[in-house]
């Protein structure tokens, strides 16, 4: 598994062969047949392993105010962009052609899992419409900046992580004006960071 993760880390899945993984784990071609079955199986349980620890990853690792720990969680979740840095880019730029399945479905839980947190942090209400739209659009933008990011190199992380942090704080200002619960929410969390 090790050694997969390493591979797709740094390859497109495409690229990668089940030879590619047995020669670097020094084991035999069969043996790993026989343990993930073929080359999607590989692919699919390494995509699990990094979807597991990227989510641990975001995970809050102290107690601290809202968007300190949206600041302290981006530069986790960009540490993880930069280590995996040609895995993240096959998946989220399309990977395999089964996409729309369970590869879909593991990022879809990525995100889900993601969007809870913020939720979580924030001491947010659960069932707003308009904060889950400004909320997953936000989700979309860091994938999006990853992959930018990943491309051109011409920011400098630090600069766009905080880039981040005050475009969620630009959108949910947007949203407050459209909304009194995300308006109560924004208040709270402006007053927080500044108080």
């Amino acid at each position: 598994m090790s050694a997969a993760l390493q591979l797709f880390s740094t390859k497109d899945a495409e690229s990668v062969s089940i030879d590619d993984v047995a020669a670097l784990a020094g084991a035999s071609r069969a043996l790993v047949y026989h343990y993930f079955g073929g080359k999607q199986e590989l692919y699919m349980a390494a995509l699990h392993s990094a979807a597991e620890e990227l989510q641990e990853r975001l995970r809050p690792k102290a107690p601290g105010r809202p968007l300190d720990q949206l600041a302290a969680g981006l530069t986790r979740y960009f540490d993880f962009v930069e280590a995996h840095q040609a895995g993240f880019a096959a998946l989220l730029r399309g990977g395999p052609s089964n996409r729309a399945g369970e590869v879909g479905e593991t990022i879809e839980n990525v995100r889900q899992s993601l969007f809870t947190m913020i939720l979580e942090n924030m001491s947010a209400p659960t069932s707003n419409p308009v904060l889950r739209t400004t909320l997953r659009s936000w989700i979309a933008a860091v994938e999006t900046a990853g992959l930018d990011w990943l491309e051109h190199r011409d920011v400098e992380r630090p600069r766009l992580e905080k880039m981040l942090v005050d475009y969620m704080i630009a959108l949910l200002g947007v949203a407050a004006n459209h909304d009194p619960e995300v308006h109560e929410l924004f208040d709270r969390l402006i007053h927080d960071q500044f108080d």
